[in-house]
């Protein structure tokens, strides 16, 4: 996922995404856990997809209020 796939989504559409990564992190925090998890950097992609769905998110609010 890029910033530029997010920046065409709705903010809706962000949001479900958001819901999305945040449950992911979740499930791949509870596998490793449990020491299930083979690839631990899945955790820092998780995050960092969570935190770049959050950037485009505030940068549409921002967008909307200075209109």
């Amino acid at each position: 996922m890029n910033a530029n796939e997010l920046k065409d989504k709705t903010p809706d559409q962000l949001r479900e995404e958001l819901a999305a990564q945040k449950k992911a992190q979740f499930n791949l925090r509870f596998q490793a856990a449990t020491s299930q998890l083979e690839n631990t950097a899945q955790i820092r992609t998780a995050r960092r997809n969570a935190a770049r769905v959050k950037t485009i998110l505030n940068q549409k609010a921002a967008e909307a209020a200075a209109e």
